[in-house]
């Protein structure tokens, strides 16, 4: 059966991402040593591939706020090619990001009408139609922009779960805000405290539901035309002795059944986030600026209340929080202040002048944003990593070469890594450098291997375990020499598994300025 998908230039020309391995940079850590939160800087396509075979089915919550497709970004394209190579950066993001989520996991993906429409068909494909969810819409601006034609007020953000139903049964109400909660109050002192009330009726007829009652002042009432009682007579009864109805100041009036504010459990979010809840452009330009000061602005950053908003649904404390666009660090900063564990990818140098800073500051308490409204002090912590170079490069005669820039542990790492396997040395055992699921391993040495030592690694080799060495060179036949042992040569047995010596699939694409000079002069008073 044929399904409905988009199509564009260059689709299928998906790139073989080379699945790196993450280079700790402990000079960067910060706080708690033993957080598991991380930083990474690099290209963040190369730096998803190389989170897959660790946190696929783990991520609770994904949020991007990808670069947002403009003509300024594209000016040497046809607007055809222009969409084309937008859709081909983001494709390849959005499978990952699919793989990593967990069963109730869902992404938000922050998006404006440049390319919400193409960007809500290809996540139909990626993520099946039947799991989405929303395309909610946050209005960013206080006040119109007078240069265009018809000013846009906002922003989408679209929704998308792993299991629409999973997710459904897992995300959070909103808890009510101070303009809700006002709304409650106790006119005749009922010792559960504040409620406000609601009609008891119902549409349509039901017989069992179509009662008379009589209210503590003798007044007498049926369900109106057309209408029954909310519940049957015995329901009806047993919450009146409970006191749990309202008939007016003289007893007299048509029944209304109490909500309590103590038995509140939430509200259902909806589609329309005002910039009155959640910020809006200018109240997170404010924020940047609290932080870094005018002279290292970051043009495009959201308000930590629409973060705070989107991690309330989707995560719980202690989940993994994940943003792949991390630009100024919003997201790692808000999942930190929550209490969710986080992962956050930069490619720029805002890894090094915004994120690390930002985060360092959060983790020493630092005050902005949501911190008040969550009650957050200090603590926590992350480490840093950076993306290995790329394992293969060509050398001087134009052969593929293991790069000089990989030492003996790294390498052991990376050629365990492109075969599928968990990197985990075994400490008695020297030839057991991974493992992977079915009880196989691994053995990666740089050495010539011989005949005689693979005699030795097979007497100790279980029957029913399997053994995968690769080494660059080795004696004839040994291929072949166990069943149950497989030795292949490197770099050539892991040259087709993937395409190496691309370190940026980034297109630099930018964001338009949100903010004209007349909004910077008020964000700046």
């Amino acid at each position: 059966m044929q399904r409905l998908e988009l199509t564009w230039i260059g689709k299928g020309n998906d790139p073989k991402i080379e699945p790196r391995i993450l280079l700790h940079d402990a000079s960067k850590d910060y706080g708690d040593p033993a957080a598991d939160n991380m930083l990474i800087h690099g290209d963040n396509l190369l730096a998803l591939k190389a989170l897959e075979q660790e946190f696929t089915g783990r991520i609770k919550c994904v949020y991007i706020d990808p670069p947002y497709n403009t003509g300024s970004a594209f000016e040497h394209y046809d607007d055809n090619l222009e969409h084309s190579t937008w859709l081909s950066l983001i494709k390849p993001r959005l499978e990952i990001l699919r793989s990593l989520l967990s069963r109730d996991g869902s992404i938000w993906i922050s998006i404006d009408d440049d390319e919400q429409a193409y960007l809500k068909v290809l996540c139909d494909e990626v993520f099946q139609r039947s799991n989405y969810i929303a395309a909610i819409v946050w209005q960013k601006r206080t006040s119109p922009d007078m240069r265009g034609t018809i000013s846009d007020a906002h922003d989408y953000l679209l929704v998308y779960a792993k299991d629409a139903e999973t997710f459904k049964n897992s995300r959070n109400k909103l808890p009510l805000s101070e303009e809700q909660a006002n709304n409650y109050s106790n006119p005749d002192n009922d010792p559960r405290g504040p409620w406000t009330s609601a009609d008891f009726t119902a549409q349509g007829y039901r017989p069992n539901q179509m009662y008379t009652i009589i209210t503590p002042g003798g007044a007498s009432y049926s369900p109106p035309e057309g209408k029954c009682w909310k519940n049957i007579e015995p329901v009806y009864k047993e919450q009146l002795e409970q006191g749990r109805f309202w008939f007016g100041v003289d007893g007299r009036a048509m029944p209304r059944r109490k909500t309590y504010l103590s038995e509140h459990d939430g509200v259902v979010p909806w589609t329309w986030w005002s910039n009155k809840e959640v910020g809006h452009n200018q109240e997170a330009k404010k924020e940047i600026l609290a932080i870094f000061g005018a002279s290292n602005v970051f043009d495009t950053p959201k308000p930590e209340r629409l973060i705070e908003r989107v991690l309330t649904i989707a995560s719980n404390p202690g989940d993994l929080v994940l943003d792949s666009f991390l630009g100024s660090g919003t997201t790692a900063a808000v999942a930190h202040k929550m209490r969710r564990r986080w992962i956050g990818i930069e490619l720029g140098d805002h890894c090094y002048s915004h994120c690390l800073p930002r985060l360092k500051a959060v983790v020493d308490g630092e005050q902005g944003g949501i911190s008040k409204v969550v009650e957050w002090k200090e603590g926590g912590g992350f480490k840093f990593y950076e993306l290995a170079p790329t394992l293969i490069v060509t050398d001087g005669h134009g052969q593929p070469v293991i790069s000089d820039k990989y030492n003996a542990e790294m390498l052991v790492a990376a050629i365990a890594k492109l075969n599928g396997f968990a990197y985990a040395p075994d400490s008695e055992v020297f030839w057991k450098h991974g493992r992977s699921q079915d009880n196989s391993f691994i053995y990666v040495t740089t050495q010539y291997l011989t005949a005689e030592q693979l005699d030795d690694i097979a007497r100790d080799l279980p029957e029913y375990e399997k053994l995968l060495i690769c080494s660059p060179a080795f004696d004839n036949g040994l291929g072949k020499r166990y069943a149950n042992i497989d030795v292949r040569k490197i770099p050539q047995s892991v040259l087709s598994k993937c395409e190496y010596c691309v370190d940026n699939y980034n297109l630099n694409i930018i964001n338009p300025l949100e903010l004209d000079e007349e909004e910077w002069d008020d964000v700046e008073q």
